[in-house]
């Protein structure tokens, strides 16, 4: 049975679809069946990707309206046949969503019902949360398992991470009992500065969540690879983003709340 992993924190810019992208092709390089879900509406996960996402006809979107299933939407290895990592897309169409599932019975359900069956074909889905506590987000939480919180180091770090946990707690009570947060990474690391190191340590003293060891560096060639449609192991693989990002990836592997 896969793991589900949502990424999410409301706060944007803090490296949210980098990690979602970078995570799923690393945990793909390392030879897991990966699946990647883009529940954003501006698609970045999906053009991360490699895939045209204002030329798809079929999206997470219409899966959700059910005018298909998760499996005429799904798009099978679209990047190095070689990396089993599949993507549920999206594009802007999606944001239409958060009206239409206010008519639904059990709304925050739809995504949860969506992928019961196929989980069992994959070893990680990772869900890439828009920026917002909204309905997606809320749908991608029930969803899952664990939540990662990707957090930049920068002076407003802790900024809604308060009401980010308060919003998992809720969920874990109502929706969906099982849910953990599976830790915080921190991301756009620069060991230059005397900031960075301030921000890690702050953190830490202020939260009980686990937090991952490894550290996610600014790198000039993470932040290109999006442009090329390519996560970063793939972009350049001996940067020290696709290092970060492997290092990662072998972490949430031997996470310990799943051993």
């Amino acid at each position: 049975m896969g793991r589900i992993i949502a990424i999410a924190n409301q706060k944007g810019g803090v490296g949210k679809t980098t990690t979602s992208i970078n995570l799923a092709a690393c945990l793909a390089e390392k030879g897991k069946k990966v699946l990647a879900i883009d529940m954003d509406p501006q698609g970045n996960l999906t053009s991360g990707l490699g895939i045209d996402k204002n030329a798809l006809d079929l999206t997470i979107y219409q899966a959700i309206c059910g005018e298909c299933n998760v499996g005429e939407c799904m798009v099978v290895r679209p990047l190095d046949k070689k990396l089993n990592l599949s993507v549920l897309p999206s594009n802007r169409n999606l944001a239409g969503a958060e009206v239409e599932l206010i008519n639904e019975d059990k709304p925050q359900f739809i995504l949860k019902n969506l992928i019961r069956g196929i989980r069992k074909n994959f070893d990680f889905i990772i869900i890439d949360c828009p920026p917002a506590l909204g309905m997606l987000t809320i749908n991608s939480m029930t969803a899952a398992d664990t939540v990662l919180v990707p957090i930049q180091c920068e002076f407003f770090a802790l900024e809604g991470l308060s009401q980010l946990i308060y919003t998992i707690d809720l969920i874990k009570k109502s929706l969906n009992k099982n849910l953990e947060i599976e830790g915080v990474v921190f991301t756009m690391y620069d060991s230059r500065t005397n900031l960075s190191l301030e921000v890690v340590d702050n953190v830490k003293n202020h939260l009980d969540q686990y937090i991952y060891k490894t550290v996610i560096p600014r790198n000039v060639r993470l932040a290109e690879a999006p442009s090329f449609g390519l996560p970063i192991n793939l972009y350049d693989s001996r940067s020290s983003g696709a290092q970060g990002y492997r290092e990662l990836a072998d972490e949430v592997i031997k996470n310990k709340l799943f051993q």
